[in-house]
């Protein structure tokens, strides 16, 4: 009995123990509820796991691919599954994590996932559910809280049920690779007045195309739990309200990627908690309000490709928390603010392609410690870069290109620099090529091209480098053994540098990844292609050999399957294309650019591959003529088969591309009609014919060319009248139409607003009669007020610099002349050679920025316009072979920049204006006006039967006319006027006064004209 009590308490605690351990066994380690237990199963078995190593889709937001439900069998409790997650009173399940597992099948709508009923967390994000669409079903699951359905390639509309969840606090049914998701107008109103407690939404790239702005508008019903939205790439439009950025909880908004979703930045009244703002290519315009300074949480703005214009105000350099900034592709402007220096968590700043100028400031960068992407390309920025920049520990990313800097490259660098790239391109950078660029472990692009450095290539040490771009520099020297050593490099440019020596081709077989090659236009560096060459890179994609001193078509070439572009122009290629060169056409299945132009092939014109978007072949000896294969061509973006001996007729399918923007077929043997169905969604800017022998009339459906920007027709056999309807086109600069047969009057009166950016107009050597063209030159917007003042020349054309150049033919200071490239400030004006009559209007003085203006051998008639003289920027002027009478005004030697002049052959009289330019033009400028005397010409007009001598003091006492005289004269004279004034003002004007100053004026009129008619005699 002792020994029961002895036992006694110890049987207590291990009974209570067990009690305790029974209790909280029946909470913590629940079995799960038998029926969502099979439905789960059900589930799993409806799928396929994807367990390859390489998923079917891009798993790019997965840091690991998982396979939970490997873990889910039939005899194990569900509440111990990977992704399962139980209450641990009811043991319903309540929360399924399948996200990243890589499921792949259809979700049926029958799908026992949604006999969930107590599911509050689901999340089915990055897996493939190809052709699936979210049920109705989804409208069930009353309890959820969290829905991720993001990623998973779910498509259709999204179902009204899902307004049923009206407990949603978290919504994700983005997808950020395709949009396949949409969202109707009346779901979305249902949702966002049931799910009042929402604080993260995110529907990236589902189709909101449908939601107007007033529905937009309802997100202002989430005022107080509103933290996150996202709907970028959602094709959003209209004006979205300032408010939204006005929500009290909102951390996160997301927006970018909606084209024609318009608004502004709020000028007061911010989401003070905003940390993340992203609205990048939006239609958001106006300025950066100063207003932006009480963001003091902000960590992340991204405002680029938006249309945001103005000064950054100083308050932005005072978000402390700034780690990303993105304020590229808009048209700020004003300096960059040494206040950069506050944002010492800046990790990324991209300034890039704005109208930033000013230096960049020398001493902001010391405290940025943590930078590591530096991005202020495309801006005008001048001045020297600092050399501090290249002292930042962390800076990796480094682009300064296409700006105006001077000055040499900083040739220090940090200590353990982590520069991967470096960007200066497109520069007046001078000096040398500092000694790091070629030691630098770390770096991996380097991009010096289109600068002024100077000197030797230096011998790499590093094999990190991948792109090596140093064209259109002033280098010299032999070209550099080391380059071959670069086992890594994919791009290599060093085209244009000036380097010599003799570089044999197979060399370039040692680079076993190269996948873009140009080493053109060294002109001391002849490239010797061994076409023995066993292994070339067959990665290489493109390969430009252009001044390169080739004899024959690379066999190299054979071995490049992956071929994209092909540039072997102004060589010394001859003879016709070889059948082997002939048959790689259609096996480069990618091949893009074909340039072998400026060479002496002959033969017929090879066919382009149906995929091929530029081919040049001009400037050769092709004969023959355009087969219609070209139409095949679908691709087509440029051809140019200019200076050749093509005859027979151009294909009419080459109206029709639907991607050719370039046509030049000029100086070639083409006869009958131009194409005459240019289709209406056409993309042509350039189209030159000229110097051919097309006959017919003028297709009308040239004005479906909106686009068009040079027509160049010059010097065929078209017989039409003039085509004013050519005046819609608003896109149109460059019209010649010179040297054909057009007939009858030129008016434009038939459109409001005619030729508004023509600058070049040349219809000179046809048959046209009638007046000058006044109702088209009056409205010749495009020479009036040119701006002159940009830096730098600017030429025409949208196009590549080494794929083509705008060109054309004009008569400039009597000389034919054809201009390889257009400037942008080149205007004139040529109308010569015609049957014009009438006057030269005067309102041609308005056309201030005209170069040029030729009316001769024409009938025109009257004196010459005083306004000319208005024409400051005029550097020829013929007005040769016509009826002019009159003078020369003495105005137009204020023509500071005339330096053609011809007045010949017309009825010019009086004395040649002397002074400024006109002190520069021989006697041919004036010839065959026999009326005209003064210098250049031999006739004097200080002779006396052309005008009377200059009187001496002598004389005029002799005459009576003395100073004595005069002065009597001029005393008597005011006397006599004084009380005649007082006569006249008084008792009114006497008639016998009034005959004897008739009489007066009558006699001295009759006098002077009599005069010169005998001088006319006499000079006759």
């Amino acid at each position: 009995m002792g020994s029961f009590f002895i036992l006694l308490p110890s049987f207590t605690f291990h009974f209570f123990f067990l009690l305790l351990l029974t209790h909280f066994t029946s909470y913590t380690f629940s079995l799960c509820n038998h029926h969502d237990n099979s439905a789960l199963l059900q589930f799993k078995n409806s799928f396929v796991v994807n367990t390859s190593s390489e998923p079917d889709i891009w798993w790019w937001s997965c840091s690991s691919f998982s396979f939970k439900t490997e873990s889910w069998k039939n005899s194990t409790d569900c509440c111990d599954w990977d992704g399962v997650t139980c209450d641990t009173v009811s043991d319903y399940v309540i929360g399924l994590d399948l996200s990243c597992n890589n499921l792949k099948g259809e979700l049926h709508p029958n799908s026992t996932i949604f006999q969930l009923r107590h599911l509050q967390q689901l999340n089915l994000a990055f897996n493939d559910f190809s052709g699936s669409s979210v049920h109705v079903g989804i409208g069930d699951l009353v309890n959820l809280t969290h829905l991720n359905l993001s990623n998973s390639y779910f498509s259709g509309n999204i179902p009204s049920t899902i307004s049923r969840l009206s407990k949603l606090v978290s919504l994700d049914l983005s997808n950020h690779l395709v949009m396949e998701l949409k969202l109707n107008p009346f779901t979305w109103k249902k949702l966002i007045r049931n799910a009042t407690d929402l604080r993260e939404l995110y529907l990236d790239s589902v189709d909101l195309s449908s939601i107007r702005e007033s529905s937009l508008s309802m997100l202002k019903n989430f005022s107080s739990s509103l933290v996150s939205l996202s709907l970028s790439y959602t094709r959003l439009h209209g004006h979205l309200s300032s408010d939204i950025l006005s929500l009290p909880n909102l951390q996160k908004l997301e927006l970018s990627y909606n084209n024609n979703l318009s608004g502004q930045l709020p000028k007061s009244n911010w989401s003070t908690p905003l940390r993340y703002l992203y609205i990048s290519f939006s239609a958001f315009s106006g300025e950066i309000p100063y207003s932006i300074g009480k963001l003091k949480s902000l960590s992340q703005i991204a405002l680029s490709g938006c249309h945001f214009e103005g000064m950054v105000p100083l308050s932005l350099w005072n978000l402390t928390q700034l780690t990303y900034l993105d304020l590229s592709i808009n048209k700020f402007n004003g300096e960059i603010s040494p206040l950069l220096s506050n944002l010492t968590h800046l990790i990324s700043c991209d300034l890039s392609d704005n109208d930033f100028s000013g230096n960049i400031p020398p001493n902001v960068y010391g405290k940025l410690n943590k930078l590591e992407f530096l991005t202020l390309y495309a801006n005008n920025l001048t001045g020297i870069i600092p050399s501090s920049i290249f002292q930042l520990p962390q800076l990796s990313n480094l682009r300064l290109s296409d700006n105006k800097l001077v000055g040499p490259i900083p040739i220090e660098v940090a200590k353990r620099s982590k520069l991967k790239v470096v960007s200066l391109g497109y520069n007046m950078l001078n000096g040398t090529i500092p000694k790091w660029c070629y030691y630098l472990p770390s770096l991996v692009e380097l991009y010096l091209s289109n600068n002024h450095l100077t000197g030797f290539i230096g011998e790499f040490t590093t094999y990190s480098l991948q792109y090596l771009y140093l064209s259109n520099n002033n280098l010299h020297g032999h070209f550099p053994d080391s380059v071959f050593e670069l086992q890594n490099l994919t791009h290599l440019d060093l085209s244009s540098t000036n380097l010599g020596g003799v570089v044999d081709f197979h060399q370039f077989s040692k680079f076993k990844i190269l996948n873009f090659l140009d080493v053109s236009h060294n002109n001391f560096l002849p490239i010797n292609i061994d076409n023995n060459v066993e292994s070339i890179s067959p990665y290489l994609e493109s390969v430009y050999l252009s001044s390169a001193n080739i004899n024959s078509f690379p066999k190299f070439l054979a071995r490049l399957p992956n071929l994209q572009s092909l540039d072997l122009s102004h060589n010394n290629i001859h003879g016709k294309i070889p059948k082997w060169f002939l048959k790689l056409f259609n096996s480069w299945e990618n091949i893009g650019y074909i340039d072998l132009s400026f060479n002496k092939l002959q033969g017929n014109l090879p066919i382009p591959p149906s995929g091929i978007q530029y081919f040049l072949l001009s400037n050769n000896n092709f004969t023959g003529n355009i087969s219609s294969a070209f139409c095949n061509a679908w691709a087509l973006n440029m051809l140019n088969l200019a200076h050749n001996k093509i005859t027979g007729m151009i294909p009419q399918c080459l109206g029709t591309l639907p991607s050719l923007s370039l046509l030049d077929l000029q100086m070639n043997n083409f006869y009958g009609s131009m194409p005459r169905n240019f289709s209406k969604e056409n993309q042509f800017e350039t189209i030159k014919l000229n110097g051919n022998q097309l006959e017919g009339p003028l297709p009308y459906s040239l004005v479906h060319c909106k686009n068009l920007e040079v027509l160049d027709l010059g010097d065929n056999i078209i017989e039409d009248v003039f085509p004013n309807w050519l005046g819609i086109l608003p896109e149109l600069q460059v019209l010649s139409l010179r040297s054909n047969k057009l007939h009858g009057t030129i008016t434009c009166s038939s459109t409001k607003h005619p030729f508004t950016k023509l600058r070049i107009f040349d219809v000179s050597n046809n048959n046209f009669s009638g007046p000058l063209p006044t109702s088209c030159i009056k409205k010749f917007q495009g020479m009036m007020n040119v701006n002159g003042s940009q830096i730098g020349l600017q030429y025409m054309g949208n196009f590549v610099v080494k794929y083509y150049n705008d060109s054309v033919v004009v008569i400039m200071k009597g000389f034919s002349k054809e201009l390889t490239r257009i400037l942008t400030t080149f205007t004139t004006i040529d109308l010569s050679n015609n049957m014009f009559e009438g006057e030269i209007p005067t309102f041609i003085g308005e056309l201030n920025s005209l170069k040029g203006l030729n009316l001769s051998n024409n009938g025109i008639s009257g004196k010459i316009p005083q306004s000319l003289s208005y024409l400051e920027n005029l550097e020829w002027l013929d007005l040769s072979r016509n009826q002019l009478i009159g003078e020369i005004p003495m105005a137009l030697t204020k023509l500071n920049f005339l330096s053609f002049l011809n007045l010949s052959q017309n009825h010019l009289e009086g004395i040649i204006p002397t002074g400024q330019q006109f002190g520069t033009f021989g006697n041919d400028s004036y010839e065959g006006n026999t009326l005209l005397c003064g210098l250049p010409l031999s006739k004097s007009c200080k002779n006396d039967e052309d005008r009377p001598p200059l009187s001496t003091s002598e004389d005029e006492e002799e005459s009576g006319f003395g100073w004595k005289a005069v002065a009597i004269g001029y005393a008597c004279g005011a006397i006599s006027g004084l009380l005649l004034g007082h006569n006249v003002f008084f008792f009114g004007k006497p008639e016998w006064l009034v005959r004897l100053v008739e009489h007066m004026f009558n006699t001295r009129l009759k006098r002077t004209n009599n005069r010169a008619g005998a001088n006319r005699r006499r000079m006759n």
